[in-house]
């Protein structure tokens, strides 16, 4: 059995801790060489005074970067903020500045037109989203490292399933839990691993640019980054130390999408048990930064 390789990097430079995980994983040529690439960021929330949830603007500024290095055909940064307008959260984050200034593109999936397509697996057999996805080669998962109430972690799995839904089709921005939306959330873990199934994530990279565990924002300097999203998540998950198995990560494995066990992967970089003693160590000096980032 061919392990999946996890790369742990640890740098207050997002860029050289992005490009490390990157090295570490080996060639990506790949995945971005003459290919269309899509880079989702975590836009799920944010206000003026506070932006601790989402990705940040220097995170996405550096990926673009070193993407660029491999050539690739185009490059779309995609906004689907369940809770807000997409370009607006951008605007807050300064992501529209970053657009701009690296001259790649914006698409807001929650805008139509609509296409339903087929779930082999959780509480709906539909769902409604742009198709626009499919134009995409390479998908990429650029989340926070987050914990959250109802699933336990918010990573690279949840940061896609929550995303590609077209809010604009199923109530928006507000959840109005129109036309069956309610129902994606009486199985939230089988929706976000029936989701991944059908729209898998090439490299899922969760960076804590910040980090937030409960309302506790702190910047641990940590990225993990992965091809195998499952594996992703299963890190980010042990280095948060959540005791409990996340079930959408375990029902993603069970459906063979990618490893959740670590002793079937390649950790590379720093330990997971390192990584885990910084990401703690990193939330208790900063237990009075307030969340605003």
């Amino acid at each position: 059995m061919n392990k999946p390789r996890v790369a742990i990097a640890h740098d207050p430079d997002i860029k050289k801790a992005l490009g490390q995980t990157f090295e570490l994983l080996g060639s990506l040529s790949g995945l971005f060489t003459d290919k269309h690439v899509a880079i989702k960021p975590d836009d799920s929330w944010a206000s003026a005074k506070d932006s601790c949830a989402c990705t940040q603007a220097d995170t996405v500024k550096a990926l673009i970067e070193l993407i660029k290095i491999f050539k690739p055909y185009k490059i779309t940064v995609a906004g689907g903020c369940s809770d807000g307008e997409s370009d607006q959260v951008f605007q807050l984050l300064g992501i529209d500045n970053v657009i701009i200034e690296k001259d790649v593109e914006f698409f807001d999936l929650n805008r139509g037109p609509f296409k339903s397509v087929s779930l082999k697996w959780g509480p709906v057999k539909n769902v409604v989203i742009n198709p626009h996805i499919f134009s995409f080669d390479t998908i990429i998962s650029l989340s926070q490292h987050k914990s959250n109430k109802k699933t336990g972690a918010s990573l690279s799995m949840k940061n896609i399933a929550m995303s590609l839904p077209a809010n604009d089709y199923y109530g928006h921005p507000d959840i109005k839990y129109e036309r069956g939306h309610e129902a994606f959330f009486a199985d939230l873990h089988g929706f976000i691993a029936g989701m991944c199934q059908r729209f898998p994530i090439q490299l899922s990279i969760i960076n804590g640019h910040p980090a937030m565990i409960d309302k506790h924002c702190f910047d641990s300097q940590i990225v993990i980054a992965s091809k195998d999203f499952v594996a992703a998540d299963a890190v980010g998950a042990r280095v948060m130390e959540i005791e409990k198995p996340v079930a959408h990560i375990e029902q993603a494995a069970a459906l063979c999408l990618g490893q959740s066990k670590l002793e079937n992967m390649e950790i590379a970089g720093i330990s997971v048990e390192e990584a885990a003693e910084i990401f703690a160590l990193s939330g208790k000096r900063s237990q009075m930064i307030p969340r605003d980032f």
